[in-house]
């Protein structure tokens, strides 16, 4: 921990900033900044305003960036980055309206890319627990159960 409790407000904001600059940051991602700095509670609530306010904290933005990235990067589902944007306390409708950014036909192209590469790798075991090992899988990186039944009952013996 590093304590800049007794910095400048000036010189934490500038930091803060250049923090911001180099990705997208949520509100909850400063305040933990701030706090692993030692920022008194009355100063982080300003630093974090003057922020927002300078637009270097949207959680809108952050949002819909963070979705659009973890499904086409990590390939992740709608469950598994919807609870990690709660997590970080995002406001639920703002989550609702950043999951749009995901086109529906790519989620179901990337649920089924991720449902063949799964089943590819584990062609050797029993039809059961081929199944169970598939659909740990895929509800793991967060896809909604019902669909990944669907998806596996198209699976054969």
């Amino acid at each position: 921990m590093v304590d800049k409790s007794n910095y400048d407000i000036k010189i934490l904001i500038e930091q803060l900033k250049n923090y911001c600059a180099i990705q997208e940051r949520c509100s909850t991602d400063i305040l933990t900044k701030m706090k692993s700095w030692r920022i008194t509670n009355k100063n982080q609530n300003k630093i974090l305003n003057i922020l927002i306010q300078e637009d270097f904290i949207n959680d809108k933005r952050y949002s819909k960036s963070f979705c659009r990235g973890k499904f086409r990067i990590k390939k992740w589902g709608k469950l598994k980055i919807m609870n990690e944007l709660k997590r970080k306390n995002i406001n639920p409708t703002t989550i609702m309206s950043s999951l749009n950014e995901i086109n529906d036909i790519d989620y179901i192209k990337e649920l089924d890319t991720q449902f063949n590469k799964k089943k590819q790798s584990i062609d050797s075991l029993k039809f059961y627990d081929k199944k169970k090992k598939i659909a740990i899988y895929l509800i793991g990186k967060g896809y909604e159960s019902h669909l990944v039944w669907e998806k596996l009952r198209e699976l054969k013996e």
